[in-house]
């Protein structure tokens, strides 16, 4: 008798437990908070083309699958924002708030308020995370595509990509303000640091590339070895490039980042390299890249008057959670 009282009090805590977690979950949270025609706006089946489909230009120019913001109430943009705040780092949630807030400038600037829109970035649910060991979400807009892949309660943030424009303000009570600043100034600090052997090393092309390599492309191979490698540069240099590869991991949530880093510090990074084309100088276009084994950063400042920038994290098995997918199949019954 002991013995199915006891059995029945720990199936009861697991049923409590997951009910707990469960409504603690930001994901599900917001997804209850959500009307039923809302959820079938919001909520596809894992595997569906839209979950790959992404860009950074306006939501004007390519719409974009799941639920905008404009189509929610106050409450419920309030628990979307919870779910990415959990989702990211506070250096990363601030970022992507500051990102949005750049429409407010462009429509003044512009006096256009359909293109120039902050409630136009669209959330996206591939899978239940109610139900689902394996789901994953997206969130994306203008100069913002952050897709996120859960399994089993781990989290993978890829592609990350993050943009703004204007990249400093140019009039105004906010003149002056920068987004991406540290981005931008790391990698000025590190080409500027170099002497003219590893100038010449680190310099791939005479004049800036106009835009990221590779756009808005699904997957995404290894580009040229271009740039000057990692264990090329003294103890200060490498300890500016890997403060700037930490700038694009501070987007994730500390122990993620803190475990990426770990992970190319021990398999990669005396082969990462530092590629750099244009303007060695705040003003004039200029382009970067950093490349490992396993992921690659784009960073280019050269439209818009060298006003306009455009950032990308890429991993080559990781993006869309391409390996914990495989993961989540290998072990899988049904696979």
């Amino acid at each position: 008798m002991k013995k199915i009282v006891l059995l029945g009090l720990l199936i009861f805590s697991c049923i409590f437990l997951a009910f707990i977690f469960f409504q603690s979950n930001p994901a599900t949270k917001f997804l209850d908070s959500l009307r039923q025609d809302q959820k079938e706006k919001a909520m596809f089946s894992f595997n569906d083309s839209t979950k790959t489909r992404w860009h950074y230009v306006p939501s004007s120019m390519f719409p974009r699958a799941g639920i905008s913001l404009a189509e929610l109430d106050m409450n419920q943009q309030k628990l979307l924002h919870e779910l990415i705040e959990s989702s990211l780092s506070e250096t990363g949630y601030s970022k992507a708030k500051r990102i949005i807030d750049l429409e407010n400038v462009l429509r003044e600037i512009s006096g256009d308020s359909v293109m120039r829109d902050p409630e136009k970035y669209s959330v996206a649910f591939y899978g239940n995370p109610e139900s689902d060991s394996l789901w994953s979400w997206s969130f994306e807009g203008h100069h913002i595509s952050l897709n996120f892949t859960v399994l089993n309660g781990v989290q993978s943030i890829a592609p990350r990509f993050l943009g703004a424009n204007p990249a400093m303000i140019p009039s105004g009570p906010r003149k002056g303000e920068r987004t991406l600043d540290r981005e931008e100034d790391l990698g000025f600090q590190l080409i500027n640091s170099l002497n003219q052997d590893q100038k010449a090393l680190a310099v791939f092309q005479e004049n800036s590339i106009n835009e990221i390599v590779t756009r808005n492309s699904i997957d995404v191979d290894p580009l040229a070895p271009v740039g000057i490698k990692y264990s090329e540069l003294n103890a200060t240099q490498q300890e500016v490039f890997l403060s700037l590869i930490d700038e694009y991991l501070a987007t994730m949530p500390d122990e993620l980042a803190k475990a990426r880093m770990k992970n190319i510090q021990e398999e990669e990074l005396g082969e990462i390299r530092f590629g750099w084309a244009g303007a060695t100088q705040l003003g004039q276009g200029h382009y970067y890249r950093v490349q490992g084994k396993s992921f690659l950063i784009e960073f280019d400042n050269t439209q818009s008057n060298s006003n306009h920038i455009h950032t990308v994290w890429r991993d080559f098995d990781g993006d869309f959670g391409k390996d914990l997918i495989k993961e989540h199949y290998a072990n899988s019954d049904h696979h």
